[in-house]
């Protein structure tokens, strides 16, 4: 035997490789692992978005309340939320009271309801389908009335 015939031996001389056996088998059971996980993932999601709203409610209550320590009055409907960022000729305003413009959207992409009346307020979003009722994700969020 010469050193060549011994190199050929321990190389196993077939083509390296997957066949399309192996790989089919592969995919069918990453699909099998998408199908039975993506669901799971996804109701996460939804309920991730529904969690943060609530909080960002609570956060811009807050703002308001703060606002109302400074000023003396909550913002009116005129003004909305746009009063804890911008002074808009508000007497004692020592804001802002939010970091950034982007704490007025919900998670879902559209500005936070505000309605002002008799010394009390109301934040809101109508949830994921923008509509009011609902269940779970498109369920409405509303701030403690004040």
């Amino acid at each position: 035997m010469t050193g060549e015939d011994i190199a050929e031996t321990t190389r196993g001389g077939g083509d390296a490789g997957f066949t399309l056996v192996e790989l089919l088998v592969v995919l069918a059971i990453i699909a099998l692992i998408g199908t039975l996980v993506g669901p799971r993932v996804l109701g996460y999601i939804g309920t991730a978005k529904s969690d943060t709203a609530a909080t960002q409610i609570r956060n811009l209550s807050n703002a308001v309340e703060l606002f109302y320590l400074d000023v003396g009055a909550y913002p009116n409907d005129e003004a909305q939320l746009k009063a804890l960022l911008d002074p808009l000729g508000a007497a004692g305003w020592n804001g802002p009271y939010l970091k950034t413009a982007a704490s007025l959207v919900d998670p879902w992409g559209r500005t936070y309801r505000y309605k002002s009346a008799d010394g009390q307020f109301v934040i809101s979003t109508l949830g994921r389908d923008d509509k009011p009722g609902g269940t779970g994700e498109d369920a409405d969020l509303l701030s403690d009335t004040r």
